[in-house]
């Protein structure tokens, strides 16, 4: 009887319906490597889903919502088209102040179905451009769970020749066409009509462009072994008490079943 008892007490708290859990709690840690003074990342957008959502083709047009992306650091059309098919959730994640500035820190947790095989994906502007971005172009490249269950973590260590020309703006590096070095409105760029390629770095100091200004002077990451970003995928451990308490909890299940 009290055994019983223990049990329907158990249950009211929710303890019983916990044991089971098929959620598993996956944190996100981006972290920004670039020297001080150098570049900055608009909050990053990631995503994870079936494998079939496509951010960019190499030696292709890029999509309208890469563009808003790109040009303005803008995710929310690429949100919408993340909603619209092959997206299980997503976020954008900002640093402290909003972009994530040299040696800053952004993190974000959501808990995901284990039993969903489940892809993993990112896409952020690098500070200051004209449509310079960071992102994953095969979408079947980061797997987190293999729809058994199966969990791998995502280590990326991203540098400069990662980064990406949208081909959608010249690369003019005027201040008021070029995000976060004094455009002071999106979509204000010359149209470029081009495709997605490497990134041809920025123009040489003494240009008047990016690099002349002192806020971005280290800003050059097609230097050699030039460090742009960490993007790790881990998961949260269960704590160790909530553990023996919900194996303390079946075992009282099995011994009332065999009573």
């Amino acid at each position: 009887m009290k055994i019983r008892n223990l049990l329907a007490l158990a249950v009211s708290a929710g303890l019983l319906a916990a044991a089971p859990v098929q959620a598993l709690t996956v944190e996100v840690t981006i972290q920004n490597l670039a020297p001080v003074n150098g570049n900055a990342l608009t909050p990053m957008w990631i995503g994870f889903h079936d494998g079939s959502f496509d951010i960019y083709d190499a030696g292709a047009p890029a999509s309208g919502f890469l563009e808003a992306l790109a040009e303005d650091g803008n995710t929310g059309p690429i949100s919408d088209a993340f909603d619209a098919g092959g997206g299980y959730a997503q976020s954008t994640v900002a640093g402290p102040g909003g972009p994530i500035m040299p040696g800053e820190v952004a993190t974000f947790r959501i808990e995901l179905d284990p039993g969903n095989p489940t892809w993993f994906s990112f896409a952020a502007m690098i500070l200051p451009s004209n449509d310079a971005f960071i992102a994953n172009g095969d979408p079947l490249a980061h797997q987190l769970f293999d729809g058994s269950g199966g969990f791998t973590a995502i280590d990326l260590f991203l540098l400069g020749t990662s980064v990406l020309d949208a081909g959608t703006e010249v690369n003019d590096e005027f201040p008021e066409n070029t995000a976060f070095f004094g455009q002071s409105m999106p979509n204000t760029g010359v149209t470029e009509g081009g495709v997605v390629g490497p990134h041809p770095g920025f123009l040489p100091a003494g240009s008047g462009g990016i690099l002349d200004d002192p806020a971005f002077a280290n800003a050059d990451f097609l230097r050699e072994n030039y460090p742009i970003a960490q993007i790790r995928v881990s998961a949260v451990p269960v704590p160790g008490a909530l553990v023996l308490m919900l194996s303390g909890l079946a075992g009282l299940v099995g011994f009332s079943r065999r009573g």
